[in-house]
């Protein structure tokens, strides 16, 4: 466990790459199913490295912000589903691409303003 909250980079790269994924799977013409399955494991690695971190984040003192970003590190990746599954069935996706957005945008905020990310807002 001290490998996953030794360093943030580690999380950083399995969004980042899960969100490569989503993206290529969202706005390529056709449904891929083994392109949605590798982005469900990218799930489950986000959540297991971000509730690592959540766990180490508790000696900052600064809890109750942590899991805001947890949530909506939760809402990010359920509004990746919802487009995804919604396209597949035809369905309008434009509500979910724009809380897929603004809930990205919040979490991402958390995540550098809070003090175990990057200083960009300092």
């Amino acid at each position: 466990m001290d490998f996953l909250t030794s360093r943030t980079d580690l999380h950083i790269t399995t969004w980042v790459v899960g969100i490569v994924i989503f993206l290529i799977a969202a706005l390529s013409g056709k449904q891929s199913k083994g392109l949605h399955m590798t982005l469900r494991l990218f799930y489950i690695l986000i959540i297991i490295t971000g509730g690592a971190l959540f766990i180490e984040a508790m000696k900052f003192g600064q809890g109750m912000l942590y899991g805001f970003k947890f949530i909506g590190g939760i809402l990010v990746i359920g509004m990746m589903e919802m487009v995804l599954v919604r396209q597949k069935k035809n369905k309008p996706t434009t509500m979910f691409w724009i809380l897929f957005v603004v809930f990205l945008l919040i979490t991402m905020f958390l995540g550098f303003k809070l003090p175990m990310g990057f200083s960009f807002f300092a």
